[in-house]
């Protein structure tokens, strides 16, 4: 069975648990787009890893991880993230493959962005500043530079002029440099790279198990989300099999994320966020701050009908609830069930911030509990409204539960499907 795992919101959903509770049932974990703008955390004996390029099944003994073509890769970062995840103990030699055709994003992307994001007077992205969305543009302006690129020196040096000359003249002068500097990654990386569509169908014709893991979230996916605050990658399940090589015939299931209440990074619209000391209570209970750049998460009410449009998009055979436990203790707990626009009911959810920015969120208020569910294992043991909230979110989404975590360890989770 091929699983894919994504991000039902706008990221920062808790898929890094999920993943690597998962790990251990799959042969290989493929991250499929992205770069290091992502965050992915996870507990490893007792101790926050997070993993920003590398997949999260990386953790786990006796299983392979891989980087796929839709990935944009950071040299430096990846080889960081490689030295701190060895220095805790985590083998990586071995374990992980990168697809030659991975891009790279350069040093001046990340300047190009940061320039890019200054001059917007109005609506902002909010970006990471990782250069993520300048080595798209070039990946699809037919000029990047992909990782298997680095072993040849006569290509590097070549494609290295095409780039300076169509885009970046005002960097040239570091171009030499930035070669020498390419060419000892290429050695680092060398081991490493693989023919992802032939890596890949080794283990579907083996019948061996794999695991397609999404960065970001649903919401954020460059065609299909909050346009243009999203992200510069397809982070639904529409973009597998373009950012691994992997037919859609072979994949079998898709697993949705849901955060029990919504949280955003950056800019861009969210119909029920909470402002005030609510949303800053939830913030710091969840701990809500983001694992790539620290910035504090917009936090607000799950919002139900931007899932039922997610839903529709992934086509998710179940969900996974996460941070239940942050719940605990509130007198009410509203969810967004609907929008209205210009005082009328929406049949649907559009991704359009300028529809977005003049709707009006309808509610659903179900009692809070106040008995703690941190480390629950059994759905059983539940509060009575917990269960009636889980029960509702269930057949609003007409979609089945797998699990329902209860805390950050990987002991602290409910598991309702046997994958």
């Amino acid at each position: 069975m091929n699983l894919v795992v994504i991000g039902a919101q706008w990221g920062d959903e808790g898929k890094g648990k999920i993943i690597d509770i998962l790990a251990p049932k799959f042969h290989l974990i493929v991250r499929y787009q992205g770069g290091e703008n992502a965050g992915h955390t996870v507990i490893f004996n007792g101790k926050k890893v997070v993993l920003h390029t590398i997949p999260s099944g990386i953790i786990r003994d006796g299983v392979v991880s891989l980087i796929g073509n839709g990935v944009v890769v950071h040299p430096p970062t990846l080889l960081n993230e490689i030295k701190d995840l060895e220095a805790s103990g985590i083998r990586v030699n071995g374990k992980l493959k990168v697809s030659r055709n991975a891009h790279i994003v350069l040093p001046f992307h990340k300047e190009v962005e940061r320039l890019s994001e200054k001059k917007r007077e109005r609506r902002k992205i909010g970006t990471t500043g990782k250069g993520i969305g300048p080595c798209y543009e070039d990946k699809y302006g037919r000029r990047g530079i992909r990782v298997g690129d680095l072993v040849d020196e006569d290509v590097l040096k070549e494609k290295l002029n095409i780039i300076f000359s169509e885009k970046y003249e005002n960097f040239a002068s570091g171009k030499e440099d930035l070669l020498e500097k390419l060419k000892g990654y290429g050695k680092i990386f060398y081991p490493m790279l693989v023919d992802s569509v032939a890596f890949i169908n080794s283990f579907v014709k083996e019948g061996k198990r794999i695991l397609f893991e999404g960065a970001q979230g649903s919401l954020l996916d460059i065609d299909f989300g909050t346009y243009p605050y999203v992200t510069s990658s397809n982070s639904s399940a529409a973009g597998v099999s373009s950012g691994s090589g992997i037919s859609p015939r072979f994949i079998d299931q898709v697993l949705g994320v849901v955060k029990l209440y919504t949280t955003r990074v950056g800019e861009g619209p969210f119909p029920t966020e909470i402002k005030g000391k609510l949303g800053e209570y939830i913030r710091e209970k969840g701990k809500e701050f983001g694992s790539t750049t620290g910035r504090p998460r917009r936090c607000g009410w799950l919002d139900l009908f931007s899932l039922k449009y997610s839903m529709g998009l992934n086509g998710f055979s179940g969900i996974s609830l996460m941070k239940l436990d942050v719940l605990d203790g509130m007198d009410e707990i509203k969810v967004g069930i609907g929008y209205k626009l210009n005082g009328n009911l929406m049949s649907s959810f559009l991704p359009d911030p300028y529809i977005l920015d003049r709707i009006k969120p309808v509610y659903k208020t179900f009692k809070g509990w106040k008995k703690k569910t941190r480390g629950i294992r059994k759905i059983s043991d539940l509060p009575p409204e917990a269960l009636n909230y889980i029960k509702f979110i269930q057949d609003y989404l007409e979609t089945k539960v797998w699990f329902i975590s209860t805390g950050p360890s990987r002991k602290e989770i409910i598991t309702l499907e046997d994958i």
